[in-house]
C-alpha cells in the first residue's frame, strides 16, 4: 500500500481534524486506491508554508469521475456545479 501525501488548507485541515469532514475530493492527477494512506499536510495560503499539522486517513473508496460520463448533461454541471455529501 501506498502512502500519498498532499497539502490541505486549514478551513479544509480542521473539518477533516474534527471528524466533521469524511471526504475529500481532488484532481485526478495521482494514482489512489483503497488501502492507501492519504497523508494531508495543513498548508498556509498566505505564508505560503506548511503548519506542521497533519492528518493520516485510510482511503476506503476511491473513484474517477469524469465530467463527460456523468449523468447530467455537461452545460448544467458547468452551470450549477457538483455538490459532494459525506454520510453516516
Amino acid at each position: 500500500m501506498a502512502t500519498i501525501e498532499k497539502k490541505i488548507l486549514p478551513e479544509y485541515f480542521d473539518a477533516v481534524a474534527s471528524g466533521k469532514k469524511k471526504f475529500e475530493l481532488r484532481m485526478n492527477e495521482f494514482e489512489a486506491k483503497e488501502g492507501d494512506t492519504f497523508l494531508m499536510r495543513e498548508w498556509d495560503p498566505v505564508k505560503k508554508e506548511y503548519t506542521g499539522r497533519q492528518l493520516e486517513k485510510k482511503i476506503t473508496y476511491a473513484r474517477v469521475f469524469k465530467i463527460d460520463e456523468l449523468y447530467w448533461p455537461v452545460e448544467e454541471i458547468m452551470q450549477k456545479g457538483l455538490l459532494i455529501l459525506s454520510l453516516e
